[in-house]
């Protein structure tokens, strides 16, 4: 649960200032997996390996961040996710697989699962947009399907979803985060499971 915080000053977005004799620290929070699909998936009795995705360096970061032009990245003052951007969201698209209840294993590369596909991804855009009081969360996730063993790509897609915040507040900015990062997960989860059997089913 996301706990009650008084209006976070504009002032204090972008910057990490310390008044004196006053060090707190960051407020932490995370983001859920997506737990409901479509009714129509299919049941797949293959191994799936999530790679940790890909980023740039101004994502790779615990910080969360937000944009308000075409050419800077800033970041929210005292407000951290729980993990860096691209591990949170390798286990939350783990995670999103389990709940699914159509795959027979999926889990992170260290886990030395013998796979029969890998997903590698890479996180574009992952930030707080400002075009007005309140921002527009953005997701852009680019996912690659690759077949094991012959390590062949066989399906790519391109997954970007926004949602807005209700108001300019740390935690309805959060769960513009959760829903949009939510919607990315169904499209993610859904064609993969699809394309890989569709894929399974030619080779």
């Amino acid at each position: 649960m996301i706990g009650m915080l008084a209006a976070l000053p504009l002032a204090a977005v972008g910057c990490d200032l310390n008044l004196p004799g006053q060090s707190a620290p960051p407020r932490l929070f995370r983001l859920s997996p997506k737990s409901t699909f479509s009714d129509n998936l299919p049941t797949v009795d293959w191994q799936l390996v999530i790679e940790v995705p890909t980023a740039p360096a101004s994502l790779s970061t615990t910080r969360i961040a937000l944009q308000r032009g075409p050419t800077e990245l800033e970041f929210y003052a005292r407000a951290n996710w729980t993990d860096i951007a691209p591990n949170m969201v390798q286990t939350l698209i783990v995670e999103s697989f389990e709940n699914s209840g159509k795959i027979i294993a999926v889990g992170r590369e260290s886990f030395g699962l013998r796979s029969d596909f890998v997903l590698k991804s890479e996180l574009r855009e992952f930030q707080a947009e400002y075009d007005g009081d309140a921002p527009v969360v953005r997701v852009h996730i680019n996912a690659r399907l690759v077949q094991m063993p012959q390590r062949e790509i066989i399906a790519w897609r391109r997954i970007e979803h926004t949602y807005p915040a209700t108001e300019d507040s740390l935690e309805a900015i959060v769960l513009a985060f959760d829903e949009a990062l939510g919607k990315v997960f169904k499209e993610l989860v859904e064609w993969l499971l699809t394309a890989a059997e569709a894929g399974k089913e030619r080779a």
